[in-house]
């Protein structure tokens, strides 16, 4: 159901309940469109803020706790405008909040948190000199259906066994694609062909590349294949403890299979892979080729 509310320039929020932890809006204001995500229908901690065109509508930031600094922000300049309605949406469920814009299921921000709060509310609010009107969809599941494993991405369709790897290039993302970490936008399952091996990794869409680990450096790559359809789950593990049915993403020079793992590294869960006579998950990061003993492995459910 669509409603339409109109806000005036105010500091206070004006509440409603979310049944799916997620909301499509569009919204005509000329700067400070605010958005609260809380578990009850009042401005109290714990609680996230998303800020839409603030400072004089040059950036977009997400808040916990009315705590500064904020936990993430991106530039976007002229975000909102007075005589037009602008479009987003925000998620937050699975332990990350994410706000995109009109259509696209990439997210312009996302913020990953082990502890989030069970947010059963939102809020809205125009402020600084503001006042807005909002279309707001509030019946809306987010990109997944409801209850879906957090672990595969937006747009999860008819997943079969394994997957198939589907031909992409410069940050596209195909529909179905298999999520795998989070650095500030969601991460997808990649592998490109590189120094005669075919490597799993990271595509980081706003980057327009997959980054692949190998000989101790991060290279990115603007051509790659990106995992979809996939009905995978993901299992902690250690050393060379592969499980049976961990899925192969690629292979060595030598032919040994290269499988597709994850690991957490600086407020980051980053995509690599795994090679069982080296007892790691190799992870690119920071330029870097990152071994790291302690990870999860994709395996067939």
């Amino acid at each position: 159901m669509v409603i339409e509310i109109e806000t005036a320039d105010s500091m206070e929020y004006r509440f409603f309940p979310s049944a799916t932890k997620a909301i499509r809006f569009s919204v005509r204001a000329g700067h400070d469109a605010h958005v609260a995500v809380t578990p009850g229908p009042v401005e109290a901690n714990p609680m996230y803020e998303v800020f839409i065109g603030g400072w004089d509508n040059s950036k977009i930031a997400i808040r916990r706790n009315r705590e500064k600094p904020d936990v993430v922000e991106h530039p976007f300049p002229n975000t909102l405008n007075a005589s037009e309605f602008r479009s987003f949406w925000l998620t937050f469920y699975d332990q990350v909040i994410a706000l995109g814009l009109n259509d696209d299921s990439t997210p312009l921000l996302v913020w990953q948190d082990p502890n989030m709060f069970d947010a059963t509310h939102f809020g809205i609010r125009t402020s600084w000199g503001a006042t807005g009107t909002w279309r707001i969809e509030d019946d809306w599941f987010g990109w997944k259906p409801p209850q879906q494993s957090a672990e595969i991405g937006w747009n999860v369709g008819g997943m079969t066994g394994e997957g198939t790897w589907v031909a992409s290039a410069g940050g596209q993302i195909p529909p179905n694609a298999v999520q795998g970490g989070f650095d500030n936008e969601q991460l997808y399952i990649g592998r490109a062909n590189f120094s005669s091996q075919l490597i799993p990794g990271k595509v980081h869409p706003s980057h327009g590349v997959c980054y692949v680990a190998y000989g101790g450096a991060e290279h990115a790559i603007p051509e790659y294949e990106v995992l979809c359809d996939c009905r995978g789950t993901w299992l902690p593990t250690s050393g060379d403890n592969i499980p049976p049915t961990a899925i192969v993403g690629g292979k060595a020079d030598n032919e040994e299979p290269l499988y597709i793992g994850r690991a957490k590294h600086n407020d980051t869960i980053t995509v690599g892979k795994v090679q069982k006579s080296h007892g790691v998950c190799y992870i690119p990061y920071g330029g870097e080729e990152l071994g790291k003993p302690d990870y999860e492995i994709l395996v067939l459910q």
